[in-house]
């Protein structure tokens, strides 16, 4: 596909509202409608119109295509490094569903684009499943292996997914998957292309309808799901397991498995995001003359040097002892507070001590003078 400029296909400026983009679409469907307009190219322009319309007119993919063109949208998307997921797959546009939202049902639709080839055989895929998964802290940090059991459709062992046995052609659809039908439309009557109702797009019906999954091809049953989950998720994290959700419908693929995680708080480390924070009580002896403390870390216990006159709520950090990022081989810090506990209560001796200290020449410190100074200053 070449590259295009939708909102000159559509012929609107680039700041259009998204009426002024409707209207437009309106009008020049109305005139390339190939049930209307025989010209050799009408066709292929009115494919045009639906593409420039579907992107445009929804506002996650105008963003796209506004900030990395037309390149966005081709080749699985990787001109935009891998737009959504693996691209826009323009035989994916349902533009009679397009047309009805604009029209309304008395809109014709048109069979060569989108919606009914996809419908013809029946197949569909099979929805997503979220699952939530409780963690450890150290799980999350780690990374380990659990077993997600859940309750899926999948396909029918007894029909093979099929919904029934001895295979012939619907006799209402002749085996196309789809039915022809005149409406009155704005432009009088039209044919419109709809899903046979007897055979639901697959073309074929069955003498003896299965009782296992009473024609749905598809039964719920109870599946165990090993997941492994790496090192360094977080609540919020996301892990897509492709085609383990529900089973597709007459042949097509499964659909994703997304595990979200539920992740228990730790006695004493806090986590941000790849970081962790320990607070580390002292006493006021040791924040003066500094003292050496055992800590515990992720990675095991290590001895951490307090230096003298260490103040309350300082932060030292343990490089490369946090968390690793996911798929990476990058890791957080550890950082350390110091929270110097002021006792409440004294022994005499204590006590005398610490008269004895505030008696002492501890006001010839730097900060003192300061402070009196700048106290003498303020009178």
């Amino acid at each position: 596909m070449s590259k295009k400029d939708y909102y000159e296909v559509l012929g609107v400026s680039k700041d259009a509202s998204d009426d002024e983009i409707k209207r437009s679409f309106r009008k020049l469907a109305k005139q390339y409608h190939p049930d209307i307009n025989k010209e050799p190219d009408a066709e292929a322009k009115f494919k045009e119109i639906g593409e420039a319309y579907a992107i445009l007119s929804d506002p996650q993919k105008r963003k796209t295509y506004d900030q990395f063109g037309s390149a966005a949208f081709e080749n699985g998307g990787a001109g935009a490094g891998g737009f959504g997921a693996g691209g826009f797959d323009f035989g994916d546009i349902d533009l009679d569903s397009i047309l009805r939202d604009v029209f309304g049902g008395g809109f014709g639709g048109f069979s060569g684009f989108g919606g009914a080839s996809r419908t013809r055989n029946g197949s569909r895929r099979g929805a997503d499943v979220r699952a939530v998964v409780d963690l450890t802290f150290e799980e999350a940090c780690f990374g380990c292996e659990k077993e997600v059991e859940l309750n899926l459709k999948q396909t029918c062992d007894e029909c093979d997914g099929k919904g029934g046995f001895k295979e012939k052609n619907c006799s209402t659809c002749n085996g196309q998957g789809v039915v022809l039908e005149r409406v009155q439309s704005l432009f009088g009557i039209m044919q419109t292309q709809k899903t046979c109702p007897d055979c639901s797009g697959r073309g074929v019906t069955y003498a003896d309808m299965c009782d296992e999954c009473n024609g749905s091809g598809v039964v719920n049953k109870k599946k165990t799901i090993k997941v492994k989950i790496p090192e360094g998720v977080d609540s919020g994290y996301q892990l897509r397991l492709a085609r383990k959700g529900n089973a597709g419908v007459n042949g097509a693929e499964s659909g994703d498995l997304y595990v979200e995680f539920n992740i228990k708080d730790h006695p004493l480390f806090e986590r941000q995001d790849t970081d962790i924070y320990l607070e580390l009580p002292i006493n006021i002896a040791e924040a003066a003359l500094g003292c050496e403390k055992e800590i515990p870390t992720l990675y095991g216990e290590v001895v951490l040097e307090i230096k003298p006159g260490t103040q309350n709520y300082t932060k030292l950090k343990l490089k490369g002892k946090g968390i690793k990022t996911p798929n990476s081989l990058l890791k957080g810090n550890m950082y350390v507070v110091v929270n110097v506990i002021i006792p409440t209560k004294l022994s005499r001796k204590q006590k005398s001590l610490l008269e004895d200290l505030l008696d002492s020449d501890m006001d010839n410190e730097e900060a003192f003078r300061d402070f009196k100074k700048n106290l003498k200053q303020s009178k």
